[in-house]
């Protein structure tokens, strides 16, 4: 797995530390950017949740932004996380934050301009966290949050100020893209 962009483009990531888990794909991390658009990335605070190694917040920092705050429940995936951000480069602008998501959106310092989140697939409903995302404003007006999730699993098309703009699908994988306007 590798940096698909920006100035640590090729550097090597760590495979995960779990049986298991499901790093997004370097295909999909292309996608997700290339609909983001530098104008969205470039000096913006970011947000990965559930983050694993860290590859989607990594790529955003490869791609300019400032700073990137990680979400991750398991400390030996939080290692690796910590190992990826310094082989490229980022152990300066990026924050680990070794607990579950739903604790961490009481400790993130936002709002950010984009949030990423990319679960694991076999979570059943992703409302609870998404509703209390909105709740806790924690992506800023016309920011975007980007959410990946298997097929299988339908999201609704608005979670308060959050609305579902665009969604690409890939296989098994589907990403949606919320924008968040106005409270």
């Amino acid at each position: 797995m590798r940096v698909v962009g920006g100035i640590a483009k090729g550097r090597k990531l760590a495979p995960p530390a779990i049986a298991g888990a499901r790093p997004t794909s370097e295909l999909m991390r292309g996608v997700i950017f290339n609909i983001l658009g530098p104008e969205l990335i470039e000096g913006a605070k970011v947000a990965d949740l559930y983050a694993g190694i860290g590859s989607l917040g990594i790529e955003g920092l490869s791609r300019g932004a400032a700073s990137a705050d990680f979400v991750e429940k398991n400390p030996r995936q939080c290692a690796v996380m910590r190992s990826n951000l310094k082989s490229a480069g980022f152990e300066d602008s990026g924050r680990v934050y070794c607990v579950e998501v739903a604790r961490g959106l009481g400790v993130l310092q936002g709002p950010y301009r984009v949030v990423l989140m990319d679960p694991p697939y076999r979570l059943q409903t992703l409302d609870p966290d998404l509703e209390a995302l909105d709740r806790a404003h924690l992506v800023e007006v016309e920011g975007m949050l980007v959410v990946g999730h298997s097929k299988r699993l339908k999201l609704k098309e608005k979670y308060g100020s959050l609305s579902l703009v665009r969604s690409r699908r890939h296989g098994d994988s589907v990403v949606d893209f919320f924008l968040a306007e106005g409270f």
